[in-house]
């Protein structure tokens, strides 16, 4: 099984680097991985560290435009099939490219006689919305990479509230032009963020990973738990 981290290169506020998406998914992969023990046998690649970010244009980030993610995600893919690998499990740390990185799963496995998977690592279990640069993910980089997170100050108030983040009714997707740059880029207060909630959320995060790659494997190892070339 190979399992691909993607992230992203965006601003998060003023206290978080632009590569906290990238590096938490890698701390939840890794924390997974390690938690598996070697069983079942999964070949950790390198991380994708860009992503679909065009709402974050106006702080310097890296953005893929929706074709090319799209188009490098199926190269991914198709490379690991031509390598032989049968199975794939695509984390993702950044919620712009959730939705691109779900329909490249679902393409590739109707080209392919492959059995793929992919999941957000906040969308296992019950973790609820991780927001941006706010509480939950200061949170967890205060527990995965401190020395990366700088002095955090009160967010100040937003009026009217961002619609990506409050829409107007339960399971309406709303986007509003020009939301992101007026919000500083945070959706909460980062002050109330502890190392010690982000242990806790970590902890649940590589719990929920590990035990859906053993679900993974378990429903996907007698159809495709096999190389389709000699081994490596």
């Amino acid at each position: 099984m190979a399992l691909l981290p993607i992230g992203s290169q965006e601003q998060h506020a003023a206290h978080l680097p632009m590569g906290t998406d990238t590096m938490l998914a890698e701390a939840v992969v890794d924390g997974a991985l390690a938690r598996l023990g070697g069983e079942p046998a999964v070949v950790r690649l390198p991380s994708l560290p860009f992503g679909h970010s065009p709402h974050h244009l106006f702080a310097a980030a890296v953005s893929l435009s929706t074709a090319t993610l799209s188009a490098v995600l199926a190269d991914v893919l198709d490379s690991l099939v031509v390598s032989g690998f049968r199975r794939v499990l695509v984390v993702n740390g950044h919620g712009g490219n959730d939705e691109i990185m779900r329909l490249a799963v679902k393409q590739h496995a109707l080209r392919a006689d492959v059995a793929v998977a992919a999941c957000s690592y906040w969308s296992l279990g019950e973790a609820g919305s991780p927001g941006h640069a706010g509480a939950f993910e200061t949170s967890l980089m205060l527990a995965a990479r401190p020395e990366l997170v700088r002095e955090r100050v009160p967010r100040p108030a937003v009026t009217p509230p961002p619609l990506f983040d409050q829409p107007p009714y339960p399971g309406l997707t709303v986007e509003r032009h020009g939301e992101w740059a007026r919000v500083g880029g945070s959706t909460d207060d980062a002050t109330a963020a502890t190392a010690e909630r982000g242990q806790d959320l970590l902890a649940a995060r590589v719990t929920a990973l590990a035990e859906a790659v053993r679900a993974f494997d378990a429903a996907t190892r007698e159809s495709h738990g096999h190389r389709t070339h000699g081994e490596p």
